[in-house]
């Protein structure tokens, strides 16, 4: 037996690559993760200045930053998931970086709401090739016993994604344009920009500019550094079957697990309150808190996308370190978490002061996205290696059709319904239909005499719609349960004569 070959018998306790390239990797896919969410979190961070530049109702903010982007990126998921089951994994997700920092940059040059929806649906393409591939490549990295902790690592990208999109976007939005010209032009890059009237240029705009062009050069890099496993390397001997799986056969062995339906409802109801919240955080702090778009994401949204991170981590480590006494905690403790965090949101919208609101949210931060890692950990573990990517694409299509395709358009779409019953019950009504809100963060003498009511109505309806839309994660924790209840019995094993059948 050659040496590479005796080194594949014992992957599956060893793992691919040297313990220090197999964090390097970890890392630099984690790396990639948070740079995919930062991109797609952006235009959170901004949304009530692009409310207020394109005069939207928050139920068209809400389609924007919902169903187009989440039918695109579910699209583009299976279709990429199924070629990264074939082809090299490392390329694919490259590819798919350059694509969606391209879109970014150019989400800051969208000259009317229809190019900045055809910008999003550009980066929900590229983004649709990062998950997919990137759960596929730990799993060969990482054998069985460190994947969980692996796969909460990765998982961190998207709140600490959240924490960066926060501070870079919330600090350029912040700046005006002709700061930031004079910046250029005081290290000697004035001459590029000399058609460029600076005065005019929204710091929203800048924003999605200079988070976005990086990414190009983070894509090369990703290629040129990291290495495509052995399919399968990781797993024990008798688990490495045929090179690739189609789709169909992909969906005959994750379609019989009952645990993959019920952790898919309950990821994307989870999802459905996640994005429907962090769609209108900012708007909601500048609303009802009265605070400024770079305070709002730099002293509250970059704290809690951070806390939330902690929670990520947390959940990943709990579940490795309790696995030997408990074997299907993966799959219950996210329900848990999520349980706590429902009286935790309500009682952080409704909370006299900032403060209190702020600790709250904390709590419920922690607790809510503890189960990122374990929706990977408890995928992966339910199929045979050339299935995981096509699974997880489905997975996230489900999510993403879920969570991201109505959530925020759900919280808009209650929020104007709970505004417009606020300003009935003020008795307002007649005034209603030349009520512009956007007036109350710009100009609000503008709306007159009824102006402090009205714009108290515009706060309490989102208040309202987001409480609402937290209470959706009781019944996300019920979905966790139900799937602990089959996973040990739909766990993958490499003995079983078929894949696909129960064990």
């Amino acid at each position: 037996m050659s040496e590479t070959a005796a080194a594949a018998q014992q992957g599956h306790l060893t793992g691919f690559g040297t313990k220090g390239y197999r964090s390097f990797v970890l890392i630099s896919l984690m790396l990639v993760y948070t740079l995919n969410f930062i991109d797609r979190t952006l235009i959170t961070v901004v949304a009530q200045p692009i409310i207020n530049t394109f005069e939207l109702s928050d139920t068209q903010w809400g389609l924007l930053a919902g169903p187009p982007f989440a039918i695109f990126y579910a699209l583009m998921g299976i279709p990429i998931a199924m070629w990264a089951d074939r082809a090299n994994r490392v390329v694919i997700i490259s590819l798919c970086i350059v694509i969606w920092s391209v879109m970014t940059a150019l989400c800051g040059v969208a000259t009317a709401f229809l190019w900045l929806l055809i910008f999003r649906v550009g980066v929900a393409v590229g983004e649709a090739g990062c998950t997919p591939p990137a759960n596929s490549i730990i799993t060969d990295y990482f054998p069985p016993k460190s994947r969980a902790g692996a796969l909460g690592i990765y998982s961190m990208g998207v709140t600490i994604g959240g924490v960066l999109a926060q501070l870079f976007g919330g600090m350029i939005a912040g700046m005006q344009g002709a700061d930031f010209g004079n910046w250029i032009a005081s290290i000697g890059l004035g001459g590029l920009f000399s058609g460029v009237d600076w005065t005019q240029v929204q710091g929203w705009r800048l924003a999605f500019l200079i988070v976005g062009l990086p990414g190009v050069l983070v894509g090369l890099i990703i290629l040129l550094t990291m290495k495509e496993p052995p399919r399968g390397y990781s797993d024990p001997p008798s688990a490495r079957e045929a090179e690739t799986t189609g789709f169909f056969e992909a969906f005959r062995e994750f379609g019989k697990k009952t645990t993959f339906w019920w952790l898919s409802l309950g990821a994307a109801l989870v999802a459905f309150v996640g994005y429907g919240l962090i769609s209108f955080q900012a708007p909601f702090l500048q609303r009802v808190h009265g605070i400024g778009v770079r305070d709002a994401a730099v002293l509250y949204g970059a704290p809690l996308a951070a806390i939330a991170a902690g929670g990520t981590f947390l959940g990943g480590f709990l579940s490795e370190k309790l696995e030997d006494r408990f074997p299907t905690v993966a799959a219950w403790l996210p329900g848990v978490g999520l349980i706590i965090s429902v009286p935790a949101y309500v009682g952080a919208f409704f909370a006299p002061t900032l403060s209190i609101a702020f600790v709250l949210w904390a709590i419920a931060a922690i607790t809510h996205y503890a189960y990122l890692g374990a929706q990977y950990t408890v995928g992966t573990a339910i199929v045979s290696p050339q299935s995981r990517a096509t699974t997880i694409s489905v997975l996230l299509l489900i999510v993403s059709l879920i969570g991201n395709g109505i959530g925020p358009l759900f919280v808009g779409t209650l929020s104007d319904f709970f505004m417009g019953h606020e300003i009935a019950k003020a008795g307002l009504s007649e005034l209603a239909a030349g009520f512009n809100p956007r007036l109350c963060g710009t100009d609000p003498a503008a709306i007159g005499a009824n102006g402090p009511e009205l714009c108290q109505a515009y706060a309490d309806g989102l208040r309202n719609s987001m409480a609402a839309t937290a209470v959706f994660l009781v019944a996300a924790g019920a979905c966790y349960f139900m799937a602990a209840r089959y996973f040990s019995r739909d766990r993958y094993n490499p003995h079983t004569p078929a894949a696909g059948m129960h064990v």
